[in-house]
């Protein structure tokens, strides 16, 4: 067996702004920091300006088309560095920031632990030692260590306190948040390759496909007894997007998701947003029954986000013709989506 040799980081990157910085923007390796910190990211632009302040990168969430903040080092952080997180943050409405250097000092470890304590429950501040190994004469490989990250649980806590001083929760938006939380928690024990966004009272969650612009959506209906994941096309392409996937994969699709459940397309003509559905009858007010929606639901997470992550990454706009071939707007098997149930 070979032996784990530690690399220093000049040795592959000689500068933050000439090496390092370029090779983290490329999308192989953001998505290596993404996977640590569970998000998916796309890059917006490097050296971006933010009043006399340049930030290293820029990314969008790709689920939650919100601004993410990278600002990395080769060496230790510093207090030069910890002021232009916090001008940044405020120049740029981040609600994620993630700052990567060789070595955290206790201090600003606890800076950002701090800042995840008082700040708002949909900001989130991340610390990352990244480390270079090799094993004998193998190339290089990076390694993203957390060593400051968001409460999820203390922030669902303070959001729900926050609520409750508002007038409280309903029964189905404790329901709700209930469901969410222990599933999130089954797909960490599952190891599933999917995660969902942080718990909420709403009635949907969002899981990342790989790309801005779509997200897979599971649900359930407390009211009509129904769950379902749906991929979800939005943006200003969504009508394009969607009408190449039915032309394209629709036969493709059918035939990896009708297995799982009753499978609606919904070009939901008068809506800006586009949908590829599936449903499932289910009694989700019931939690004994949540262990086999975790199961249901985790499979057609799973199924639908490799069935539709190289698919959504190799869509191009620029290649719909509308024809009268389109879909007409035949809709059934979910209502208008109600988010506020």
């Amino acid at each position: 067996m070979g032996r784990l040799e530690r690399v220093e980081l000049r040795n592959a990157w000689q500068g933050e702004a000439t090496d390092f910085t370029p090779w983290l923007a490329q999308s192989e390796n953001i998505s290596l920091l993404g996977d640590a910190i569970g998000v998916e990211l796309e890059v917006e632009s490097q050296e971006k300006s933010v009043g006399p302040f340049r930030a290293d990168i820029l990314c969008k969430d790709t689920v939650t088309n919100h601004y993410v903040l990278i600002e990395n080092q080769l060496e230790r952080t510093d207090h030069t560095h910890m002021g232009q997180l916090i001008t940044y943050t405020a120049g740029l409405e981040a609600v994620t920031i993630i700052w990567v250097a060789s070595r955290f000092t206790e201090e600003h470890r606890a800076a950002l632990d701090w800042l995840n304590s008082v700040t708002r429950p949909d900001i989130n501040f991340f610390g990352l030692e990244i480390e270079l190994w090799r094993i004998g004469g193998s190339d290089m490989a990076p390694k993203f260590n957390i060593v400051s990250k968001p409460n999820d649980w203390s922030k669902v806590v303070r959001d729900q306190a926050a609520t409750a001083a508002d007038g409280g929760l309903t029964e189905f938006q404790r329901l709700h948040l209930n469901f969410w939380t222990q599933f999130r928690q089954y797909l960490e024990e599952r190891r599933s390759p999917v995660r969902t966004n942080r718990p909420s009272k709403d009635h949907w969650s969002n899981v990342a496909v790989g790309r801005t612009g779509f997200s897979l959506v599971p649900w359930n209906g407390m009211r009509d007894n129904r769950s379902g994941v749906y991929l979800q096309f939005a943006g200003p392409d969504a009508k394009a997007h969607y009408s190449l996937v039915e032309r394209h994969y629709k036969d493709n699709v059918e035939e990896k998701l009708s297995p799982l459940g009753t499978l609606t397309w919904r070009p939901l003509p008068n809506a800006k947003e586009k949908q590829i559905s599936l449903i499932r009858s289910s009694t989700p007010t019931k939690p004994e029954t949540w262990s086999e929606l975790n199961e249901w639901m985790a499979r057609a997470l799973e199924t639908m986000h490799v069935l539709f992550n190289p698919i959504v990454k190799a869509l191009n706009a620029s290649e719909y013709v509308e024809s009268s071939a389109d879909p007409a707007g035949m809709d059934a098997g979910l209502p208008d989506d109600s988010r506020g149930e």
